[in-house]
């Protein structure tokens, strides 16, 4: 039986911005919009109205028509497979997403973020009776050649090991029991909007050496810190991008094309499978995540794109490694805050930027960091 409570319908339509009525949900609730199910994302309560943004295309939707909720926050899916991926704004994979529409993506497509016919080696650390808690390595996969993906508890789980097996698994399938009944599978979900628990942020202290000599001369950076490369078109800023990605000591790459043109992005979709890695020898894509977001996809899906690059490259840092988040380019995502402030009518700032627009943004830098 379906929960009435759990479906409601649409009252009013501006582009992304939907409202809907007789819907009970909570603040970053996903729904579904429409016949289709369109994925959107609920940002605004205003009495008996739910007010979500829809992560793609609404043209041709009607008043009346379902909005149902899922109860569950916009997620990440994290896991062994991220690696070498091409994902959308919202963690479609791009190549599953042509396998099911061909060219040009068709609405409403669901698609698993991560393989699940892939078998994974995992090779347990840890034993029977060992005290865990979330961010705890439990053991390992190799997910690529050149990284080793460290499958950890998942955060605000702690218990001691009832049951952990070595062998192949997919990413559902069990590889660890608690003693409290928690299955412990090789990935799991994490909501964008809210940042992986840390114990403590550490100093930025210890230098990024970049590869560049006029960046490590010039404007010399820190791991854990964050930078901004402001110029005009054709500058050089996305080659700079790419020469970070490539030489820099990092060892994790992810790449967020945010709301770039098309064929810059296909520049970069094209050239990263190419480039080799300096260190390796091996496809730099081998340690890259790319999210590609182009400036003619729908705009809330922008917005997203931002938070899941940075809650996957917050999930390998977990892991110890140093990660190298690019987002090309944050003045676009600020776009997308502001089409869809303007569609909620709210009293726009400076240049029709939303008032919070630099809060917004100090809570994406500051996600940035060294941590235990």
């Amino acid at each position: 039986m379906e929960n009435k409570e759990n479906i409601g319908n649409i009252y009013r339509i501006s582009g992304p911005v939907i409202t809907a009525q007789d819907l009970s949900a909570r603040i970053h609730d996903v729904v579904r919009v429409g016949k289709e199910k369109l994925i959107g994302e609920v940002i605004q309560i205003d009495d008996d109205k739910i007010i979500i943004q829809v992560y793609e295309e609404t043209t041709g939707i009607i008043p009346g028509e379902p909005v149902e909720n899922t109860g569950e926050p916009l997620s990440v899916e994290l896991g062994p497979g991220l690696l070498k991926s091409i994902y959308d704004g919202i963690q479609r994979p791009l190549p599953e997403l042509e396998k099911e529409t061909g060219n040009f993506i068709q609405r409403g497509v669901v698609v698993n973020s991560l393989d699940r016919n892939n078998k994974w080696d995992f090779v347990p650390i840890l034993k029977e009776g060992d005290k865990v808690e979330g961010g705890t390595i439990i053991g390992t996969v190799q997910e690529t050649e050149t990284i080793v993906h460290k499958i950890m508890i998942p955060p605000k789980i702690n218990g001691t090991i009832r049951k952990i097996e070595k062998g192949k698994f997919n990413v559902d399938e069990t590889v660890c029991e608690l003693e409290g009944g928690e299955k412990i599978k090789l990935s799991h979900k994490w909501p964008i909007r809210y940042s992986r628990p840390v114990i403590e942020k550490l100093p930025p202290e210890i230098p990024l050496i970049t590869g560049m000599r006029i960046l490590d001369a010039l404007f010399p950076l820190a791991k854990g810190g964050t930078a901004a490369i402001p110029g005009p078109f054709g500058a050089g800023k996305t080659v700079t991008q790419q020469s970070l990605a490539k030489y820099s000591d990092a060892e994790i790459v992810v790449y967020i094309g945010c709301g770039e043109r098309g064929n810059e992005m296909t520049e970069v979709l094209t050239e990263f499978p190419q480039l080799e890695d300096p260190k390796t020898g091996k496809p730099l894509m081998n340690r890259t995540v790319l999210i590609a977001n182009t400036s003619n996809m729908p705009v809330a899906a922008r917005e997203a794109s931002v938070y899941t690059g940075i809650t996957i490259a917050e999930y390998f840092r977990d892991m110890g490694y140093d990660v190298s988040l690019m987002a090309d380019s944050t003045s676009r995502w600020a776009e997308s805050m502001r089409e869809i402030s303007s569609r909620l009518e709210e009293m726009p700032g400076e240049e029709g930027y939303p008032p919070y627009l630099g809060s917004k943004l100090a809570e994406f830098y500051e996600r940035a960091g060294r941590v235990t």
